[in-house]
């Protein structure tokens, strides 16, 4: 029995749709090119709350999937489909804030004070956080949007240049199919405002 007749439209359907949602917040999140150009506190919390209901809607596809699971259609790649989902899901919320904490530093000292050169600096170093950050939070959106589209593929059948592709190719066990991408390899942005530990004050 091939997966196509195992796993039912529906799941192909949910997954395809789920990655259309992340794909739909990425084109939200916008890069700023100048300072003028970047987001306000208010566009920021709500990309927030976005991302955040949206990694909710996944973990309650888990939740559902997981325990309805039965033996008869496997729900195992389904469900493995999600989870992976949801680990450049978390890289982006983790961007989303810190590009938020130099928003929010860049609120504080919105004016630069007469004879303060060094808070200038400040302001454009929380500049080009921000860029960096909102950056690695596209591009994780569309990560994640991608290897839904990929694991919605594998149910529906591997469109046929996949498969012409995968002839000409070493052949593909179900291990290395269902495999999880490697992580993105981005050096940690250093914070423009960096707040005191917390011991010693």
């Amino acid at each position: 029995m091939t997966e196509q007749a195992v796993h039912p439209p529906d799941e192909t359907f949910a997954l395809h749709a789920t990655a259309r949602a992340f794909e739909e917040m990425r084109d939200i999140v916008k890069m700023p090119s100048s300072r003028q150009e970047i987001p306000d506190l208010l566009v920021a919390a709500d990309q927030l709350q976005r991302l955040s209901a949206l990694i909710a809607d996944v973990s309650d596809e888990v939740l559902f999937r997981v325990a309805t699971d039965t033996a008869e259609p496997d729900l195992g790649p389904v469900i493995l489909a999600y989870t992976s989902a949801l680990v450049p899901a978390g890289r982006a919320m983790e961007g989303l804030t810190a590009s938020a904490e130099q928003l929010g530093f860049l609120r504080r000292f919105a004016h630069v004070l007469p004879g303060a050169p060094e808070l200038e600096e400040g302001r454009q170093a929380a500049f080009l956080v921000v860029q960096d950050r909102l950056e690695t939070v596209r591009a994780e959106l569309g990560d994640a949007a991608q290897g839904l589209h990929c694991a919605a593929d594998r149910l529906d059948g591997a469109p046929q240049r996949s498969v012409a592709a995968l002839s000409r190719s070493a052949r593909i066990t179900d291990a290395t199919a269902l495999a999880a991408p490697e992580p993105r390899s981005t050096a940690p942005a250093r914070l423009a405002y960096t707040p005191a530990p917390r011991h010693g004050r």
